[in-house]
């Protein structure tokens, strides 16, 4: 039975590899179009845009992979069925579910390799997309390591260890030199809010070097002008559905103990939490699709059927999640019913016999 798991199985994961090569061409077409009114801009040039691209495709493969995934199923579950050859494992005594369990058994790796790519590689290329494309339009140097964020404005060295939601900004070190490359001011803060066009540092340590010596001072509070341009900010606080599982719990937790919307970032945790059981969900829809009676329709007319439905469960499922946010209903209620509903109806389906023609596909 190895065997035949493993003949299902390359069938399905090279449907949907064939699927995300057609589409992220696609996609990325689409994406560099609309990177074109910024090309020409500052130093961002045809090779900058081509280059954000790339970095962002691991992002919306991940996005795309449950339609990847559905699309795939069909296509190389159907190509079995147009070579007859699921019939003859029907004939050989192999039951419906006996197919769909190594179909799912490919799927849950598909998943698993989707969820490495979303929680690992997706972040950090789409991180470094966006510096990338920001130090070409403004102009202002930046890096982010395990040591924080840094930023260069002019003769002054800023490094940021971390940054929340809502222009938060925590751990500040400020270093500012002259010409000849001497330490002037070095500046500690807590914490800095963005308000006002202007940057208040939060319980500020400050230290003025000069050939006198040292002079320190603290200030409970203070506004500084040049400490980090507002629009870099989407450099360093990415949007939910692109930070990993840890980020979204971690921002989701700030945001509730200090009394603050976090929905945006639980819809965004729980629809990769449950990710896996979306793909799972989408290979089961093509239970009923690929073994139902043909009397009614060609193989072709239920594929294309199936690919319709399992768009439209997919709007669904990520419409449901953002609805949450609206109507204030629980994100993980939300982001699990849909899938949790397409399971039952399709379990329903098959148990009351809708399948029963399956000996004649």
């Amino acid at each position: 039975m190895k065997i035949l798991d493993r003949y299902i199985g390359r069938a399905v994961i090279g449907g949907t590899l064939i699927t995300l090569a057609v589409l992220l061409p696609m996609v990325g077409f689409f994406v560099l179009a609309d990177e074109m009114d910024q090309v020409g801009k500052a130093g961002y040039g045809m090779l900058e845009a081509l280059q954000f691209v790339g970095l962002s495709l691991p992002r919306f493969g991940y996005q795309l992979f449950p339609i990847a995934t559905l699309i795939g199923s069909l296509m190389g579950l159907g190509a079995l069925a147009s070579r007859s050859e699921l019939v003859a494992l029907r004939a050989a005594g192999v039951s419906i579910g006996r197919v769909v369990g190594a179909a799912l058994k490919a799927g849950l790796l598909l998943a698993l390799v989707a969820a490495l790519v979303g929680d690992f590689v997706a972040p950090q290329a789409e991180q470094r997309a966006l510096v990338m494309r920001s130090e070409a339009r403004y102009e202002q140097v930046t890096l982010k390591t395990k040591y924080g964020f840094w930023a260069r404005d002019g003769n002054a060295y800023v490094n940021i260890r971390e940054i929340l939601p809502g222009a938060i900004l925590r751990d500040i070190s400020i270093y500012e030199f002259n010409d000849r490359q001497e330490l002037l001011l070095s500046i500690h803060a807590a914490s800095a809010r963005y308000a006002e066009d202007r940057w208040v540092l939060q319980d500020m340590r400050q230290s003025q070097i000069a050939e006198e010596g040292v002079e320190v001072r603290r200030l409970a509070e203070t506004e500084w002008g040049s400490l980090l341009d507002p629009a870099l900010l989407s450099v360093i606080v990415a949007e939910p559905h692109v930070l990993p599982i840890a980020d979204l719990y971690r921002y989701a937790s700030f945001l509730r103990e200090n009394g603050q919307d976090a929905r945006a970032y639980e819809v965004a945790l729980w629809g990769k939490v449950f990710m896996p059981l979306v793909v799972m969900g989408m290979i089961f829809l093509t239970l009923p699709v690929l073994f139902g009676s043909t009397r009614s329709s060609g193989l072709g007319h239920r594929v294309f059927l199936g690919v319709l439905a399992g768009i439209g469960f997919f709007l669904i499922n990520r419409t449901a999640t953002h609805l949450s946010i609206l109507y204030e209903v629980s994100p993980l209620l939300m982001a699990i019913a849909p899938t949790l509903i397409l399971l039952a109806t399709v379990g329903w389906y098959t148990h009351r016999g809708g399948l029963g023609s399956a000996q004649r596909v």
